[in-house]
């Protein structure tokens, strides 16, 4: 009798234990900047915990690099980044994919000159101070813009900053233009001329967009996690698509993103319109997730870290980006 009540004791006891270890698992430390993005209202209503089982440690992280940096270490399972920093992480043999397009940037980055800087277009940006974060798809965009423009990136006095820093150095006169995006953006651009925007750059051949990336360990791991957090990004793009009229400056939803983003509620609904957010279909196609080599998101990366290479912020380049590209989720959020 003895024995029975020890061993069942026992079981009872490595039940307990493996309930503990199965709750703690049902973790996440997720880390978002300060775009302005419909899920926004999501993380504030819970509905993204809810929808996962899963307790979610949010952290905000100012630039994609420091994102980056943050899950190489393993502080961070789960993070948004632009395809700059994705493309330049990947390059180097970090174990991350991406797995959900968070927005086409569009023209919801710019680069801005101050008034009375002196720039009136980028080739005088040479001898100026510019501040961007490194290693974003800002600071490539602003490489671009500058060899477009003939101007030699030594000749520029580039600085790295996250964005409230630069909204804290524009505001003093320490830089004289930036290239980054909102809530910042709003700011500059009221005492301040646009000179190129992301947009146009994308057009002339170098497409940006912001992305989910998950460490692959973590993804293998939380297969289940994963797809339920696609479906609920994916719940809360649609409902602002659906409804773009009522995220007025008063509503709950933009208001809700003005808190995470730290941004004016009443610039959130024109910054928030400068962005596209791709449906589970147009994630899933060969503009973005799918179509392997020739994918949308694949290519970007492709020609986003020779770009990089050629600049000398990466030293290798992978023979296959679609390596990268994880469209596994939103087909099984989509039932294919």
């Amino acid at each position: 009798m003895k024995k029975a009540l020890v061993a069942a004791l026992s079981a009872l006891a490595l039940f307990a234990t493996g309930s503990a270890q199965s709750q703690a698992k049902k973790e996440v430390t997720i880390a978002y900047q300060d775009m302005n993005v419909p899920y926004r209202a999501a993380m504030e209503s819970g509905a993204i915990e809810k929808a996962t089982g899963y307790r979610i440690h949010w952290k905000f992280i100012p630039g994609g690099g420091d994102v980056i940096r943050a899950m190489g270490s393993g502080d961070i399972h789960v993070g948004e980044a632009g395809s700059s920093p994705i493309a330049a992480a990947v390059s180097q043999g970090l174990e991350i994919e991406l797995f959900w397009i968070l927005d086409d940037i569009a023209d919801a980055e710019a680069l801005v000159a101050r008034n009375g800087s002196g720039v009136g277009k980028v080739a005088d940006l040479k001898g100026k101070r510019v501040g961007v974060p490194f290693v974003s798809t800002t600071h490539y965009h602003l490489l671009y813009a500058l060899e477009r423009a003939g101007v030699d990136p030594k000749t520029v006095d580039i600085r790295n900053m996250p964005p409230p820093q630069i909204g804290a150095a524009w505001e003093r006169g320490d830089i004289d233009a930036t290239f980054v995006w909102d809530p910042v953006l709003a700011r500059v651009k009221a005492n301040g001329k646009v000179l190129v925007t992301s947009g146009e750059l994308t057009k002339a051949g170098r497409p940006t967009f912001d992305g989910f990336v998950v460490a692959r360990k973590f993804a293998r791991e939380h297969p289940e996690f994963m797809v339920a957090f696609v479906k609920a990004l994916a719940r809360a793009d649609a409902d602002y698509r659906a409804n773009r009229a009522k995220w007025t400056a008063d509503s709950p939803a933009v208001k809700a993103v003005a808190k995470w983003t730290k941004a004016d509620a009443a610039n959130v609904p024109a910054a928030m319109a400068l962005y596209r957010f791709p449906t589970l279909e147009d994630q899933l196609s060969k503009a973005w997730l799918g179509g392997g080599k020739d994918g949308g998101a694949a290519r970007a990366l492709a020609d986003t870290s020779a770009f990089l290479k050629a600049q000398g912020r990466v030293q290798s380049l992978a023979a296959d980006y679609s390596k990268f590209v994880n469209p596994a989720f939103v087909q099984k959020a989509l039932g294919k």
